[in-house]
């Protein structure tokens, strides 16, 4: 049992929380790890090798990244979302108030703080994606297991499929994208980005205007997905009975490599070493249909990994990020613009993918320390705070108590 020290707070926190917060830490990491590529280079997602970082070593770095975090931790953050929905209902349950206003009104103010972030820091922003996915969970809440289990099956069969065939036909058609273009459209990105405040506005609603689709398509499909597969763990209490589940976590870890990691290794080599053909397409088909298992292995693994005193110390240290995970997204953008835009120091693409990663490195570990410092004093990150007086539609208190808050 690790004291409350080593999360921020005196008192003693119930393992299974502190797991589940520890969770919510290690994805906002790999969430980190994916989105500095998109404000680093303008050429990112753009089917298009970035010409300034075509060295092997740099697409070696690209290649791991894509193979390791990519498509991954959304969705297991995708999970976490529908498990905690879980808890907004015990927690609605408990407090004798009415579930579904109060949702609603969660839901409208994730909606808002999305919106604001979408269009001032990161046109790529998940928030506003969840909280129009959170009103069919809402609906969808009283399906039974097994309804949920197959819908998420859908969900995630029907995006991988249609990529899958588009990139097929693409490559039987041996068609090939429009290099010169993409590269002309990524530069005048790119000096867009590095121009004024009012530039990087600009071009980031561009490109919330071209990006729709992707979400309408396949990212929300494959969130709701993990959402679906959340709630049904949420309702099982899986990480509320530890010991029950204990042996379920390396049963995942065999299975979601071994399902996960070969859809990984094809979707890396295909989106890196076959950037703008057919094959990267059916290479994200791919890694939508198993990048689930791999993100189940992630949590098998994580699970293991935080077991005995030593893995106690683990849990600890990533568990105050995990409970101030909103303010810790926006937080990432937040310096990824002042790093990488003219918001402030301007380094679009001057930094290399492995610069990226050390920076994403340092940015996280700074995020460790602050977390845990702040809320030796504070019961809620600001942001977090913020969130829950616009849902409970008071003033909930700043400062510790002495028990933590747990939702």
């Amino acid at each position: 049992m690790v004291d409350a020290s080593s999360y921020g707070a005196r008192a003693l926190q119930p393992p299974r929380l502190l797991h589940l917060d520890a969770l919510r830490g290690f994805a906002l990491l790999g969430i980190l790890m994916v989105n500095i590529a998109t404000f680093a280079s303008a050429y990112f997602g753009m089917a298009v090798p970035d010409p300034a970082f075509a060295r092997p070593i740099d697409r070696a770095v690209r290649w791991l990244v894509a193979c390791l975090f990519e498509t991954k931790f959304y969705l297991l953050f995708s999970f976490l979302f529908g498990y905690s929905f879980t808890l907004q209902m015990n927690a609605a349950e408990r407090s004798g108030k009415a579930f579904v206003p109060r949702m609603l009104r969660r839901l409208f103010g994730l909606w808002l703080i999305g919106a604001a972030h979408a269009v001032w820091l990161f046109h790529g922003d998940i928030l506003c994606t969840y909280a129009v996915l959170g009103l069919i969970l809402l609906r969808l809440r009283h399906r039974t297991d097994a309804q949920a289990t197959v819908l998420a099956c859908v969900l995630t069969l029907l995006p991988a499929a249609v990529l899958a065939s588009l990139g097929a036909l693409q490559l039987l058609a041996g068609e090939t994208a429009d290099i010169a273009g993409t590269m002309a459209r990524a530069s005048a990105a790119q000096q867009a980005w590095l121009g004024t405040p009012a530039t990087v506005v600009a071009q980031r609603l561009r490109d919330l205007g071209q990006t729709w689709w992707i979400v309408v398509l396949i990212q929300g499909p494959c969130a709701l997905a993990m959402f679906m597969l959340g709630l049904v763990a949420g309702k099982r209490h899986l990480f509320a009975q530890h010991d029950r589940y204990r042996g379920l976590w390396p049963r995942l870890a065999v299975w979601g490599l071994a399902v996960g990691l070969p859809g990984a290794l094809f979707y890396a080599t295909a989106t890196v070493y076959g950037v703008g053909s057919g094959w990267e397409i059916a290479g994200l088909g791919a890694s939508l249909l198993t990048a689930p298992f791999l993100s189940a292995a992630y949590v098998g693994m994580a699970m293991m990994l935080f077991e005995g005193a030593g893995g106690m110390r683990i849990a600890g240290l990533l568990a105050p990020a995990g409970r101030m995970a909103l303010t810790n997204y926006l937080m990432q953008s937040l310096l990824c613009a002042l790093i990488f835009t003219a918001y402030g120091l301007g380094w679009m693409g001057r930094v290399s993918p492995a610069a990226c990663v050390l920076i994403a490195s340092i940015i996280f570990a700074g995020q460790l320390a602050a977390s845990r410092l702040w809320l030796r004093r504070f019961g809620y990150g600001p942001v977090e705070w913020a969130l829950r007086a616009f849902t409970v539609g008071a003033w909930p208190a700043m400062r510790r108590t002495s028990e933590l808050p747990r939702r």
